[in-house]
């Protein structure tokens, strides 16, 4: 562990100021990843909600225009017509009961479910199993829709949700490490500007308290909120 702090420590010097632009600190993000992996680059945003209220509830979705760096295996729970248009639009799996039987035989080898309204019913026994991962479909972040061809090329393209945690704080990927800086930046970006346009009307005060900006291994590095907040 010494080992890792010490590089911790020479990477943390490479913060020099108290808050960055997003295009100022996405180089300063990369060269502070010292790990030998490609590390995730995340955006943190802690906001002046209190998640515990329904009406201040802050979750969404966003396409960031870079994508992740890897394409999500997606699987759709659909019924007739429905399971060749998501096959046409590149699901990595369809089907419908059979489906919704293996994942309760313990398939998990996917990171994004899409399913048609009609489906929802026997989706719902796969409550426990979908809901702790994240991956239950709800119509709120468009991953339960008839419009299946739309909702699997958008997770193909990058799409990500984003949910505020009890903390009051959203935690999202916007890329990989490996990102040109500009393209990180602008990832960053489209999530941020979503996160905003997502303020609960209730919300009273300051809406985005702080950004912080790392990669998996980093430090933190954090965001000038005035140079988000006019863009």
């Amino acid at each position: 562990m010494a080992k890792a702090g010490k590089k911790y420590r020479a990477s943390a010097q490479l913060v020099e100021k108290p808050a960055y632009t997003l295009g100022e600190a996405m180089p300063v993000v990369k060269k502070a990843a010292f790990a030998k992996f490609d590390e995730t680059v995340e955006v943190a945003m802690r906001l002046g909600v209190d998640p515990k209220h329904a009406d201040q509830m802050v979750r969404g979705t966003v396409v960031l225009p870079h994508g992740l760096g890897k394409t999500k295996r997606v699987i759709v729970i659909a019924s007739g017509d429905k399971v060749r248009e998501a096959r046409e639009a590149g699901a990595d799996e369809v089907g419908g009961d059979d489906l919704v039987q293996k994942i309760q035989g313990g398939y998990m080898d996917f990171e994004a479910v899409v399913a048609t309204p009609d489906m929802m019913k026997s989706v719902g026994r796969l409550g426990k199993i979908l809901g702790p991962r994240g991956l239950m479909p709800n119509p709120k972040t468009g991953t339960v829709t008839l419009d299946v061809a739309k909702a699997v090329k958008e997770v193909k393209a990058g799409k990500v949700e984003f949910r505020v945690d009890k903390t009051g704080i959203i935690h999202c990927p916007v890329g990989k490490a490996s990102f040109e800086a500009d393209k990180l930046a602008e990832n960053a970006h489209a999530l941020i500007q979503s996160v905003l346009k997502a303020k609960p009307a209730t919300a009273k005060g300051r809406f985005v308290r702080s950004i912080v900006i790392s990669s998996t291994m980093g430090p933190g590095v954090a965001i000038d909120l005035a140079s988000v907040e006019a863009a």
